[in-house]
């Protein structure tokens, strides 16, 4: 039986937004640990540049850690962490990697419980959306895999010359600013008929919706 998260709409800051309200019932599903059982940004890390850069990165850039201990910001070590193992790729050299590893993983990192949640929303009168911290251009390729209507993610950052940057455009797509890009997509008058999600970073778009569900999926591939 699927979980209800009580909790009444959250009210984001005001944007200038001009999107127009979706007539079709928004259902929204957070990525990493909701539709996936791992974190897709991890996985790709692991994929292009192994376990052992990844530890030797962190081990000869502390600051990295240490900075993430003192602020929680998850964007900023996220960012910092892709710009240190890929250096200053460009933004179609990295679509390419990212085109790799989503045509050989496919579907292999999604639970099949959540699979078919996803496929039971398949309906003329819904939009199906995913959310998620992971950057958008990462989980974009997942999206169209499955059918996604539309991906909303954390915007990695680009030089005037097209080149990776260690740092963010916007905001970490995780609490609050995930109803604010929901909100940016579809307009102030959102309506969210179901949202899914798996931890607190996904509390306030499972308050918003009329039928939340939190941690439901639990099987593996």
């Amino acid at each position: 039986m699927l979980k209800k998260i009580a909790g009444k709409t959250v009210s984001s800051a005001k944007r200038d937004v001009k999107a127009t309200p979706d007539p079709k019932k928004i259902i929204a599903f957070d990525f990493d640990g909701t539709l996936t059982y791992t974190d897709s940004f991890i996985a790709f890390l692991q994929a292009t540049r192994g376990n052992l850069q990844i530890a030797s990165t962190l081990a000869f850039k502390p600051n990295m850690l240490i900075d993430y201990v003192k602020t929680r910001d998850r964007g900023a070590l996220k960012a910092r962490l892709l710009y240190s193992l890929l250096g200053d790729i460009s933004q179609r050299e990295l679509e390419i990697l990212v085109k790799a590893f989503v045509t050989k993983t496919g579907k292999r990192l999604f639970r099949p419980d959540a699979l078919a949640a996803w496929q039971a929303h398949d309906l003329p009168d819904r939009t199906r959306v995913i959310v998620t911290a992971s950057p958008e251009l990462l989980v974009a390729p997942f999206g169209r895999l499955i059918g996604a209507d539309r991906v909303i993610g954390t915007r990695l950052k680009f030089s005037e010359r097209g080149t990776l940057m260690p740092e963010l455009t916007g905001l970490n797509c995780r609490g609050m600013e995930k109803m604010c890009r929901l909100r940016e997509a579809f307009g102030e008058a959102l309506d969210l008929e179901a949202a899914y999600g798996d931890t607190a970073g996904d509390t306030e778009m499972l308050a918003a919706a009329r039928q939340g569900h939190y941690r439901v999926f639990k099987q593996r591939p």
